[in-house]
């Protein structure tokens, strides 16, 4: 089976209502009980907000260290979830079960390298 790449999509901004939250964080955390049942749970976690982050850019041989996103954006990545499927229409599947829990935009992905 192929691995995929589910991505999170979140606003920059502050956190959405806490009683929203938790029901969003149940529904998500029933996905990820369906995938473990069905053998294609990988890796899931969430990340930390955008300002965490420490940018590497290769310049003349050297490497310049900036703190902040890498691109400034009305959306980041909030999280990522690693599942096999045996295709892009069950990782499709999976996909459109995480936007509909979370609200939030999801990109699906396929890892190079796999028959």
């Amino acid at each position: 089976m192929k691995q995929y790449l589910i991505s999170m999509y979140q606003p920059v901004g502050g956190r959405p209502d806490p009683e929203f939250l938790a029901g969003v964080m149940r529904e998500v955390q029933a996905i990820g009980d369906e995938l473990r049942a069905a053998g294609s749970w990988v890796f899931g976690q969430g990340l930390h907000a955008p300002d965490t982050a420490t940018v590497l850019r290769p310049k003349d041989g050297d490497v310049l260290v900036t703190d902040g996103p890498y691109a400034e954006g009305k959306e980041h990545l909030g999280g990522v979830t690693i599942i096999t499927a045996p295709d892009l229409d069950a990782a499709l599947e999976w996909g459109r079960r995480y936007a509909l829990a979370t609200t939030l935009p999801i990109e699906v992905r396929p890892f190079q390298g796999e028959a």
